[in-house]
């Protein structure tokens, strides 16, 4: 993980230092508000969210928004008038944030984006941004499948399942997927359709894909828990997954590592969870008035079949 915290955006003035000094972490009161439990990668990210402040001594306010902006917007505007220091969230969808953002703002409390970025035009409404490159995520997705088929001349067709739509995660895995297999005519996307990151979502849209279009080679899903449903979709219909037809997922959750392991999956693209401890070191720093980078990359890799066997014993999520 990168721990480089020092850098371009200014702390914002949510319960800095005093004259007497910083606040003491036990003092430090911290708003969060969850996109949902909608996957396995979402529920380890809660886990170890909760347990990195928990193991600092810092409050943290806890809201689950079920996939809902509307929830999400509510818990960020009580966090507002319960005058925490800092609120950080992942946001559902990238648009339409900035009229609660600047309440937050003109409150004197600082929002630090995980996971998700925003699209806003004006990025002093948050100080900094933790999480993966989903464009390069998309990127390493697709040129695994490039050097899969390198060798062969045939069509390649393709099934994408998207993640909820309007979603960072969603836009940029399918941007930077189809940057990289542009290049080569045989691959072509046939069908695109979201699952919404659920593994009931990408069971569901891949056994209706599946009927219309008979011929396909892979499926790339948007992350793990809608590949598993890709799984019992197309045995469901017959036939082997991971031979049959490759499947490509991003997240890396142990249920993924695992049907990667069995073969089941061919490609796994990492998207770690474990923001906690990062979270952490960033609100302490926000809240004592220092300086943090306004984009906070995490280190990932990628996984064959043979590095999630040597991996999975050790897994933490």
């Amino acid at each position: 993980m990168m721990l480089a915290l020092t850098g371009c955006a200014q702390g914002g003035g949510g319960g800095g230092g005093t004259e007497e000094g910083p606040k003491d972490p036990s003092e430090i009161v911290v708003g969060f508000a969850q996109v949902g439990a909608e996957s396995g990668w979402r529920t380890a990210n809660t886990k170890d969210i909760q347990a990195a402040f928990e193991e600092a001594g810092i409050e943290l306010k806890f809201s689950d928004a079920q996939q809902k902006q509307e929830n999400q917007i509510k818990a960020i505007r009580s966090y507002i008038q319960q005058g925490v220091d800092v609120i950080s969230f992942s946001p559902v969808v990238e648009t339409g944030w900035d009229a609660v953002l600047k309440e937050a703002k003109d409150a004197g409390i600082p929002v630090v984006l995980t996971d998700r970025a925003v699209d806003s035009q004006d990025e002093s409404l948050y100080v900094s941004f933790l999480g993966s490159d989903f464009v390069e995520e998309g990127k390493k997705a697709g040129e695994w499948l490039v050097e899969e088929y390198a060798d062969s001349t045939d069509p390649v067709n393709i099934i994408q399942l998207e993640g909820t739509t309007g979603a960072a995660p969603a836009i940029d895995r399918a941007e930077g997927f189809a940057e990289v297999i542009a290049d080569d005519e045989k691959f072509e996307v046939v069908a695109s359709q979201t699952g919404d990151f659920t593994r009931a979502g990408g069971k569901q849209v891949t056994e209706a894909l599946l009927k219309s279009n008979p011929d396909v080679d892979v499926i790339y899903a948007h992350n793990d828990d809608m590949g598993l449903g890709a799984i019992e979709a197309i045995e469901a219909a017959g036939m082997k997954p991971g031979e049959d037809i490759k499947i490509i997922t991003v997240d890396a959750v142990k249920d993924g590592m695992q049907a990667l392991a069995d073969g089941k999956i061919n490609f796994i693209v990492e998207c770690s969870p474990l923001l906690g401890k990062q979270l952490v070191d960033i609100v302490k720093k926000v809240v004592a008035g220092e300086e943090v980078e306004k984009r906070i990359i995490t280190e990932e890799t990628t996984f064959t079949q043979e590095e999630a066997v040597e991996a999975l014993p050790d897994r933490q999520y």
